[in-house]
């Protein structure tokens, strides 16, 4: 076994904007880890060959596995539980967790609906009141926390049929991606049918109130949890039969062979629209029309190299918004009896701006990305500008939609200091009011939100937005979390986080900036972070790492980098490229082994922005360049690392993780801990329940604090968590 002993530094007052010294017991966490067996499994790619020696530790079904789970999770307690201050953490997370939070409301026959979480409620729970009444009359409706007495069974979505009589709402059990859906009369809140199984990647749309479209894969052989899945189909559930005899309406066939595939019906019930893509980025579209008997599916698009999809249709018209020969999104308008783009025409044409429009009452609201923050313009059908949106403040905004007859509408808005308000806006006459704010301990008007620009390593600015205390020193002492995800055109835009309140309220550094690989600035920006210009993307993080150190934000003693997912593999990429730039390390559910991921789940489909290590010799050396599972070197000592993980996460398997691990405790040459906390009956993240977060967040911010060298808690700090 290999054994290591941190001595604790001299203790400093936690998140002290003062340098405040105070006598230190160094007290000493002995870590010794478990035994890791090594097989000799060897692949070869293009003559060469690349050894996997903890591919044992892939199957989630064996005994060996689920024991070196076990061990490592003992390690891993063992270390954390004596960290000082764990428990105040945990105590402050818990307190300031607990204010009551309500999502923007939305109508459905005769109910306005809403979510709403008392406080510390496992899961959020669905009330109702009869529209045109008071809020305050409002009842419980579906209460997700009664699904299991521990909060693991979770509700994934909800789709009400037309005239709002019926709800079909799916549940996910330990947060995997497998879902059952329940049909339930919403007026007697009763469930009506035999449980739908088997379902994955899948909303449920309505045709009018005679059933729904929904999509699935066949049951994988081997784990479900594990076993690749690459034919989705769609189905149609009649409402009254079993589910034996739902239709499958696309897929299943060579010809209609893709891995994502989804249907969805216009608000007329008039078409039925098909996606169907094998890649997370760019897919084709199909319309049926639905008012025929036995008509056809049309192409929109026979190819996958956009992203596109119907907003919106006027008898035959159809709006759709599209990235074909627009990277930053624009509206089109097309018939439907003769739909490919040689005849669409340019609806709201595309701005420098990234495009990601809405409809409701008879408007489309086009919200605009502006160096990650929002801006929302209103149109009326004809194209012509009615106003730009006034919104709260500098931040993000949802929800900015409901139905075409409605004559208001309800949105969010929030930013890195400012919690989730929902506000009422007035369709016609353009004027929001408050409707609902959180009563929340946390005072925005203490704390400061800046963006800056910084330049790459290639002269590419990236902007980074830096929230923190107002009066905060920037001495390179201040305790930091970077943060960030770079790819799969998803846009990292101002949002507000309990847990980085209870961070920054005590004088910690929240940094996030908007990488390439990312949507923040359209298809082109997305694309510059990908397959063989994904390095693009970590020296992009590296250089707001080193932003933040060249000015005084932080120095390397007091910066932890952070990701999840594709951000998992940001922090593996970066701390084993520049393993000397940061203290702490926090990679969750990462993406960690670049030659195997598209073998597991869906993971083929994520190889527009990865590429595969089949593709060809370049592409292998390149993944195999980068893969943070085949980079640890021995001999280098690593920062304090903490990964996380759920075993039943069957997005990014939790294997990625186990090896990454693994790796780093046998080559670690430093006495910094390398630790893996492995969450059970948990997945990817959405659905965790609240218990759990707040247990995660306590054991991630504790094991940063003391790698920072934080050994206690000032007395005022204490006082205020118990008050």
């Amino acid at each position: 076994m290999k054994k290591i002993v941190l001595l604790a530094f001299a203790a400093i007052a936690l998140f002290s904007c003062e340098e405040k010294e105070t006598k230190s017991s160094k007290k000493e966490i002995a870590v010794t880890y478990t035994n890791t067996k090594k097989v000799d499994t060897v692949d070869t790619y293009f003559g060469i060959d690349v050894k996997d020696p903890y591919r044992w530790l892939e199957d989630d079904r064996s005994e060996e596995t689920m024991d070196w789970v076990k061990r490592e999770n003992v390690t891993t307690q063992e270390y954390l539980k004596n960290i000082p201050f764990r428990a105040a953490l945990k105590d402050r997370l818990s307190t300031l967790w607990n204010y009551e939070k309500v999502g923007s409301p939305f109508k459905e026959g005769e109910y306005t609906y809403f979510y709403k979480n008392d406080g510390l409620q496992n899961q959020y729970v669905i009330y109702r009141y009869k529209t045109g009444e008071d809020l305050s009359t409002a009842q419980v409706f579906l209460d997700p926390n009664t699904f299991a007495e521990d909060g693991t069974v979770s509700l994934g979505g909800a789709s009400f049929s037309k005239d709002g009589s019926i709800l079909a709402y799916s549940i996910s059990e330990g947060g995997s991606d497998w879902r059952k859906v329940l049909i339930m009369n919403t007026e007697k809140k009763e469930i009506i049918e035999d449980t739908i199984i088997d379902v994955k990647f899948s909303g449920m749309s309505w045709y009018k109130n005679e059933g729904f479209y929904y999509s699935s894969y066949d049951k994988p052989k081997g784990s479900e949890l594990s076993a690749k899945t690459d034919q989705h189909k769609v189905y149609y559930h009649k409402l009254g039969t079993p589910q034996s005899d739902d239709k499958l309406i696309f897929g299943g066939t060579a010809a209609q062979k893709h891995r994502y595939i989804g249907g969805s019906v216009t608000e007329d019930n008039n078409y039925l629209l098909i996606s169907a893509a094998n890649s997370t980025s760019g897919g084709k579209l199909f319309i049926k029309d639905l008012t025929k008997p036995n008509s056809d599916f049309v192409a929109i698009l026979d190819h996958e190299k956009s992203d596109s999809y119907v907003i919106e249709n006027v008898g035959s018209k159809l709006f759709i918004a599209t990235n074909l020969d627009a990277p930053n999104m624009r509206i089109v308008t097309v018939d439907a009896s003769n739909p490919t783009p040689d005849n669409w025409v340019d609806f709201i044409p595309e701005t420098e701006n990234v495009l990601s429009p809405n409809t409701g009452g008879g408007y489309f609201f086009a919200e605009y990305m502006v160096d990650a923050v929002s801006k929302v313009k209103q149109y009326d059908y004809d194209g012509n500008l009615v106003r730009e949106v006034e919104l709260p403040g500098v931040g993000s905004v949802g929800g900015f939609g409901t139905k075409r007859e409605e004559k208001e509408l309800y949105y969010s808005f929030s930013n890195y200091k400012t919690p989730g308000s929902a506000y009422k806006y007035d369709i016609e006459k353009g004027t929001s009011e408050l409707f609902i704010k959180p009563a929340i301990d946390f005072n925005p008007d203490n704390y400061e939100s800046k963006q800056v620009f910084y330049n790459s390593k290639d002269g590419t600015k990236i902007p980074m937005i830096i929230t923190y205390k107002k009066g905060t020193e920037l001495n390179g002492k201040n305790p930091t979390i970077l943060y960030a995800y770079g790819g799969f055109n998803v846009s990292l835009t101002p949002s507000f986080s309990i847990a980085n309140a209870v961070w920054m309220e005590q004088g910690g550094v929240y940094a996030v900036p908007n990488l390439r690989g990312g949507g923040e600035y359209g298809k082109e920006w997305h694309d510059a972070g990908t397959k063989l210009q994904k390095q693009n993307v970590f020296d992009d993080f590296i250089a707001a790492a080193e932003y933040l150190i060249d000015n005084k934000y932080t120095s390397k003693e007091y910066l932890a980098i952070r990701g999840g997912s594709n951000g998992g593999l940001l922090v593996g990429a970066t701390m084993t490229q520049r393993p000397d730039l940061m203290q702490v390390a926090l990679p969750a559910v990462g993406v960690m082994d670049m030659l195997r991921y598209h073998t597991f789940t869906a993971g083929a489909g994520w190889a527009y922005d990865y590429g595969t290590a089949e593709d060809n010799k370049e592409m292998f050396e390149y993944l195999k360049g980068y893969s943070p599972v085949h980079n640890v070197k021995a001999g280098t000592s690593y920062p304090a690392t903490l990964v996380t993980t759920g075993d039943h996460d069957d997005r990014v398997v939790p294997a990625h993780s186990f090896k990454f691990a693994a790796e780093l405790q046998e080559k670690q040459a430093g006495d910094a801990p390398v630790l893996i906390r492995i969450e059970t009956d948990a997945g990817h993240g959405a659905g965790t329940p609240v218990s759990k977060t707040i247990e995660q967040f306590a054991d991630i911010y504790g094991f940063t604090l003391y790698n920072m060298g934080f050994e206690v808690l000032p007395e005022k700090v204490r006082k205020d968590i118990k008050g």
